[in-house]
């Protein structure tokens, strides 16, 4: 773990001297997770796109004022979490492109989800389908601290540390917030789950 930050900061280090190599390693690395993480905030796979696209062009532009001061993860959460705050307070000032709306328009060309199922069977794909439906239904309904703490611990794996440093809050509402998202889904997917997979995984 320490050496992969170390190798992070370093690419981080090298874009900001110019190495445009190294800036594309970053995005390789990194795109699909933070693609992942906005579109479970704000569930629109064009938006989770370009909001992806805009995160890695702050990077690129803020690179002459990087300096090794927390885990590069960190601070690159932390630049997709504010934008999709934005976007949200942006919305909420425009109702007809509000994100409760958006999070109920999941149709045939707005695929759910960015990850592959292609290597499951066609029963246990369809099975997988519909519990991370209802799973993104629940997260969805979540306050958008307590979603964006979830998802920070369990699609990306950040320490409480880190993810208080992204949310700006202290250790100990980091903490609050993942117990009591973690709460909501074991008592809403309840009739759902058997073997508890997904909240093993979250615990």
């Amino acid at each position: 773990m320490g050496e992969s930050r170390d190798n992070d900061a370093e690419l981080m280090l090298r874009v900001k001297s110019g190495d445009l190599e190294a800036f594309e390693v970053l995005v390789d690395k990194y795109k699909q997770p933070v693609m992942n993480l906005i579109y479970r905030i704000l569930p629109d796979a064009a938006e989770a796109e370009d909001l992806t696209q805009t995160v890695f062009v702050q990077v690129y532009k803020s690179a002459s004022r990087y300096h090794v001061s927390a885990k590069f993860t960190t601070w690159l959460f932390t630049i997709a979490r504010n934008l999709c705050f934005n976007e949200i307070r942006r919305r909420s000032r425009h109702p007809a492109q509000s994100f409760d709306a958006l999070t109920e328009a999941h149709g045939e060309d707005s695929p759910r989800q960015f990850e592959d199922l292609g290597a499951l069977g066609p029963q246990e794909s369809a099975l997988q389908t519909e519990l991370e439906e209802k799973v993104d239904e629940v997260v969805r309904g979540l306050p958008e601290t307590q979603r964006t703490a979830l998802l920070l611990c369990c699609q990306n794996e950040l320490s409480y540390e880190h993810i208080s440093e992204v949310l700006g809050c202290s250790l100990s509402a980091t903490k609050s917030l993942i117990h009591r998202a973690r709460e909501t889904l074991k008592q809403r997917l309840k009739p759902y789950l058997r073997s508890g997979a997904w909240i093993a995984k979250a615990s």
